[in-house]
This record gives structure tokens, C-alpha cells and sequence, in this order.
């Protein structure tokens, strides 16, 4: 089993007919979920699953609600970025994520992260920074 870091295919084809809407005012609500090391998530997953996914101490499925940032532009480059969201006092390991919409039917996926190895925390803080949101490194960019 593998996690690889993905945009989605599905949430590409979905962009197109108008299922996401990713402003800060009256958008979507999108979730970020913890996966563990045995999972299986890459840019063919459609929709959130539980399958694998981590349990722990301040951990409930579907994981944190993210906090949208209004869609931007720099050069030829549209991104969208969310804030950075922590799970406190948790005690959690996980490999990986998905953020998916959790307003669309079926919780369609939109990026899979993976997080390289396990990481891991114990009684504290586990956090999920995001990338600047520049046309580089924001987590959704279309160039």
C-alpha cells in the first residue's frame, strides 16, 4: 500500500463542471483527513474514505474542517490555500492526507499528501502547515 501525493484527477474533471467552490464567503466546506502508513491513496481516489484511516486521542473521522482562503491569481497561475490546522493534545501517527469536499455528494477528494514518512504526536500538538501561497507552492495551483 502507498500514499502519493496527487491533485486529484476526478477533482480536475469536477473543476470543469462546476462542483467545488472554494471561496472564504459562502464556498464549500473542505476536511482534511489523516491516513495511516497503510493506505492506499493517489491521484485515481475519487471520494474520502475511512479505510485506513488513523484513530487517536482527539481524532474523529473525516478529520478538522479547513479554513478556505479566497481563490487568488499571480502571473498565469490560479491557487487557493487553506489555513494551517492542528489537532490538540492529540495523540496520532499518520503517513498522509486527503483534503476533500465535504458539501458534495460523496466527499469528492481534491489532494493527497504525503508526509515523506509516519509523523507522529504523543499527548500534544499535531499540525498540518501549509505551503506558502504563492504560484509555486500553494497546496491547489492550476498554471
Amino acid at each position: 500500500m502507498a500514499i502519493a501525493q496527487a491533485m486529484c484527477t476526478s477533482f480536475k474533471k469536477e473543476l470543469l463542471e462546476a462542483k467545488h467552490n472554494f471561496l472564504l464567503s459562502g464556498g464549500d466546506t473542505f476536511k482534511i483527513a489523516l491516513y495511516t502508513s497503510s493506505a492506499s491513496l493517489s491521484a485515481s481516489t475519487t471520494a474520502y474514505t475511512d479505510t485506513n484511516e488513523v484513530s487517536g486521542t482527539n481524532y474523529t473521522a473525516k478529520g478538522n474542517t479547513l479554513t478556505n482562503v479566497d481563490p487568488s491569481s499571480s502571473g498565469t497561475t490560479a491557487l487557493t490555500d487553506f489555513a494551517d490546522t492542528t489537532w490538540a493534545s492529540s495523540t496520532i501517527t499518520a503517513r498522509g492526507a486527503m483534503i476533500f469536499n465535504d458539501s458534495a455528494g460523496g466527499d469528492p477528494s481534491v489532494v493527497i499528501l504525503d508526509f515523506g514518512a509516519d509523523k507522529s504526536s504523543s499527548a500534544g500538538d499535531f499540525t498540518i502547515t501549509f505551503p506558502t501561497a504563492d504560484a509555486s507552492d500553494a497546496i491547489i495551483r492550476i498554471a
